[in-house]
């Protein structure tokens, strides 16, 4: 994501009147099926289900204490994160050497998850890990259990003497009582009372899962995909965004994410923290299935955050990639390699893919788009020859320089403050229809000095701007707010479409105002009188064929309520009609301590061929009746 400019943050207040808005009576353009859908970039400690923090000692430097990131003692052991001299895969070099003192009975390690982890008595974990000893046999009770020191639920297993041999064991956890508090820790505790010496066991990748979204093995948090769902987001752009790599070296390597989890060696994340791409590409293609979302993957293209881009001379191995890359997500098993994996790996049949994004934000800076010329170039020739069928986006600006072949599309982002979105409608009316077509990949209200949660005057500006996104859906195919998650206990980037914690997820309003568009996209466009470029009050007219359902969406982005009448040039209009309506406070927030200060509510109006409707301060409306 980028930061472009901001303009003045000026509160926007309205002089009430009426305003006619007259209807066509035949569509104009079909809305494309694409319209509204998601952007992400990491999930761990959100979308990504696992509960344990620094699971397996990823990418962090032995010996140090910030190799221990969430994992702590129990009662007299001692624990170090150690560069193992026989580690459990090339890919995990380090492991957890743990020391329980001869004749301790209740000494071990903890782990406090991504901030807490929530214990739920409906719930069953399933827990994992790899050890080796040449100490004897011991027995070890894997446990959940609250920062009180009360235990939840345990599993008592036996952790033999492996000659330093690496065993991976399982065992299930089930609550007898949920935590109502999140701060829980995951425990093993080991009882060395009969030992004469000191018992040292290492330990490597361990793994705590709950139940998952779909019941997916090393799968999506249930309420955090439930939440996503409920939007019926209509594709997903993966990996990123900024998760394609901050380095040349931490780039997102697509066939580094895939195999079992002990053979990924994770990477040091965008934001600082550690990727374990425990969500890698095969989650991701699941992920959209399960979602029904279409796909817009991004590949590496040779340029990074860090602004150092890859000589044209020294392009072949990401060209190569970006081929493996698609070949994993659509080619064929018996004449490309990186299909047999996917096949290897259990998905016989292709996904579904149609868009390929190349690269990420190479407006950002004159390397960027200088560079991109030949990596654009480079890339989508030797790609369109290999996939004659796939589209290419390009993450320069149309603007910008000219490339070869020319782009099918370009990815615009946006973020700035809520006079720029409530002044934007018509951003992309003046666009010239020459065939070229627009994602807008990444949009949100920021404000002066960041909002820490949308706000509804915020959220109503942004819905002023997609009412303009719908208009142009004739050369807008497809648009994401950005970025979607924030663990509201640490916070990246602010604001966010849904916060969470360990256990709660808090939708924003700019999430319902997301959530009403995306709902209520119809499958035609009718044009209507334009609201005014400088004025406050705007509106979208669509409909949805199969049920003959007329949508308005009002956005008003001001401090008063303002009125519009409805001329309809139908033969037949419902004598009533569904209102959903977000409204608040001009600084309303849905915030942790208040999650619902602003949602959508949903009642019964009177419509007909000409009608009134007043439009509340700092709403989003959406009226829906059936024509003929």
């Amino acid at each position: 994501m980028s930061l472009l400019k901001f303009l003045p943050f000026v509160a926007i207040v309205s002089c009430a009147q009426a305003v006619t808005v007259s209807v066509s009576a035949t569509a104009s353009h079909a809305v494309p099926t694409t319209l509204f859908g998601l952007m992400f970039e990491s999930g761990d400690g959100g979308l990504y289900a696992e509960l344990l923090q620094n699971r397996a000692f990823q990418q962090v430097t032995a010996g140090t204490s910030a190799a221990l990131t969430a994992w702590d003692t129990v009662n007299d052991a001692s624990i170090v994160v150690i560069a193992d001299s026989s580690p459990v895969s090339v890919a995990l070099p380090n492991s957890l050497e743990v020391t329980i003192p001869a004749g301790s009975s209740d000494s071990g390690f903890s782990n406090s998850g991504y901030l807490g982890i929530k214990i739920d008595s409906s719930w069953t974990y399933n827990a994992s890990f790899y050890y080796k000893s040449s100490s004897g046999s011991v027995k070890a009770t894997v446990g959940l259990q609250t920062s009180a020191g009360e235990s939840l639920a345990s599993s008592t297993i036996a952790l033999d003497d492996t000659d330093d041999a690496w065993v991976q064991t399982y065992t299930t956890l089930t609550p007898s009582a949920s935590a109502d508090a999140m701060d829980n820790y995951f425990t093993i505790v080991i009882d060395a009372s009969d030992a004469t010496s000191d018992v040292i066991i290492d330990f490597a990748m361990f793994s705590l899962f709950p139940p998952t979204y779909k019941g997916r093995t090393n799968g999506m948090r249930i309420d955090i995909a439930e939440t996503l769902a409920e939007m019926k987001p209509a594709f997903f752009r993966f990996p990123g965004g900024n998760n394609l790599g901050e380095s040349v070296s931490t780039r997102w390597k697509w066939n580094a994410t895939l195999g079992p989890l002990v053979d990924r060696p994770g990477r040091v994340g965008d934001w600082g923290y550690v990727n374990t791409d425990g969500l890698g590409l095969l989650e991701y293609l699941y992920w959209c299935e399960d979602m029904g979302m279409d796909m817009i993957m991004a590949v590496y293209d040779g340029y990074s955050l860090d602004g150092v881009a890859i000589a044209e001379d020294d392009m072949e191995p990401y060209i190569a990639s970006a081929i493996g890359q698609i070949n994993f997500v659509v080619g064929d098993p018996t004449t490309s390699a990186a299909a047999a994996w996917r096949a290897a790996l259990g998905r016989e049949e292709p996904f579904n893919l149609t868009y390929v994004e190349i690269g990420n934000e190479d407006f950002t800076s004159t390397t960027a788009s200088s560079t991109y010329v030949y990596r654009w170039e480079d890339i989508v020739s030797n790609l369109s020859a290999t996939f004659p069928d796939l589209q290419f986006i390009a993450t320069t600006y149309q603007s910008g320089p000219v490339l070869t072949p020319t782009p099918q599309h370009y990815d615009n982002h946006i973020y700035d403050t809520i006079d720029w979105f409530a002044e934007n409608s018509f951003a992309y009316d003046s666009y010239e229809r020459n065939s070229t077509t627009y994602f807008q990949g990444e949009y949100a209200v920021v404000a002066d000095g960041r909002l820490e949660y949308p706000t509804m005057w915020g959220s109503s500006a942004e819905a002023v701007y997609m009412t303009g996104l719908e208009r142009n859906s004739d050369i807008v195919f497809a648009a994401s707010y950005a970025p979607l998650l924030n663990h509201v206990n640490a916070s990246e980037w602010t604001p966010n479409l849904v916060g969470f914690d360990s256990g709660t997820v808090y939708p924003s309003t700019s999430y319902y105002v997301q959530k009403l568009f995306s709902l209520n996209k119809g499958d035609e466009y009718y044009p209507s009188t334009l609201p005014s470029e400088d004025g406050t009050i705007f509106w979208s007219v669509v409909k949805n064929t199969t049920s003959n359902e007329l949508i308005i969406k009002v956005a008003n982005p001001t401090d008063e309520e303002q009125t519009l009448t409805f001329d309809l040039p139908f033969s037949s209009v419902a004598e009533t009609g569904t209102l959903q309506l977000l409204t608040g406070s001009q600084n309303a927030s849905n915030t942790p301590a208040i999650p619902n200060a602003v949602v959508p509510t949903t009642s019964q109006l009177t419509v007909g061929s000409t009608f009134d409707y007043e439009a509340p301060g700092y709403s989003v409306s959406v009226i829906s009746f059936v024509v003929n």
